[in-house]
């Protein structure tokens, strides 16, 4: 987990230059629960791009998620819990550093493939998962046509930013950039019309050198059409629900937080987001 916290600070850049500001606050209210560090049975296997984990009971025809940034023994513990495979990816620090991965739109249909062969197993729906940076990989996978088409669903665990207009926020309304947005868009779309199954979330956190998730999530639901109602609840991992918005096989949620434990928050929260999108 030393390496999950020291990248909090500036695994969200849209350039491995670009460090945001790190948030001054700490918040002591909630719990910041964790999920204790695990390593379930099952077979493990390197592929060409991190690591494949196939949990003990896991039989053809089973989802496949290709989980980004957060490190190899989290994703496993929740593809175990949602008898699901896994094949967890670590690029470093920043975005870019994920998109970088897929610039050649061939190597995650190789990816893929590689994961069937080692295994001798073909999955069933494939799923793209990142945390914070990692949704970077997601955002390039899905600009390729024949690679969007094979996936069944996705989820951005608050890690949809982009860059300011000017460079800069604010000062109220901040005008953001739209191109690596417009993925996201085409996808919310599909997921409301029932062709694909996403979950997206966002915290507080302002980054001030890049727009946050929340500007992000505005966006998002501005152009969806989308009605967001405030809801307070309890989430999973003692995270505080804001917000929320449902149509169709989309689903954007808000918490509270601006800190980094609330960021991590939401990566401890993968098992239950997984469990929600079955």
């Amino acid at each position: 987990m030393r390496l999950v916290f020291a990248s909090v600070l500036i695994c969200c850049a849209l350039t491995a230059q670009q460090a945001q500001n790190p948030s001054p606050m700490v918040e002591h209210t909630r719990e910041h629960r964790r999920l204790p560090e695990q390593h379930p049975e099952g077979r493990r296997e390197k592929l060409e791009l991190g690591t494949l984990f196939l949990p003990a009971g896991v039989q053809v025809g089973a989802p496949i998620l290709f989980f980004f940034h957060g490190g190899t023994w989290l994703p496993e513990v929740a593809a175990a819990r949602n008898r699901m495979a896994v094949a967890a990816v670590q690029a470093g620090a920043g975005s870019a550093a994920y998109a970088r991965l897929f610039e050649n739109p061939r190597r995650f249909p190789a990816l893929l493939r590689e994961a069937e062969t080692k295994t001798g197993i073909r999955f069933g729906r494939v799923v793209l998962g990142g945390w914070s940076a990692g949704c970077g990989a997601i955002r390039q996978i899905l600009q390729d046509p024949e690679s969007y088409s094979h996936i069944g669903a996705v989820l951005l665990i608050d890690g949809i930013h982009t860059g300011y207009v000017d460079g800069k926020p604010g000062p109220l309304e901040s005008t953001i950039e739209t191109g690596n947005l417009r993925i996201w868009v085409q996808l919310g779309r599909d997921a409301m019309a029932g062709r694909k199954r996403v979950l997206i979330t966002h915290s507080e956190i302002f980054p001030g050198t890049f727009a946050s998730t929340t500007e992000t999530a505005d966006y998002l639901v501005a152009q969806l059409g989308l009605k967001r109602r405030a809801v307070v609840r309890w989430g999973p991992m003692g995270m505080q629900q804001l917000s929320e918005a449902r149509v169709g096989s989309l689903t954007l949620i808000g918490y509270a937080g601006n800190s980094a434990p609330d960021h991590v928050d939401q990566l401890h929260s993968l098992p239950a987001f997984l469990r929600w999108m079955r």
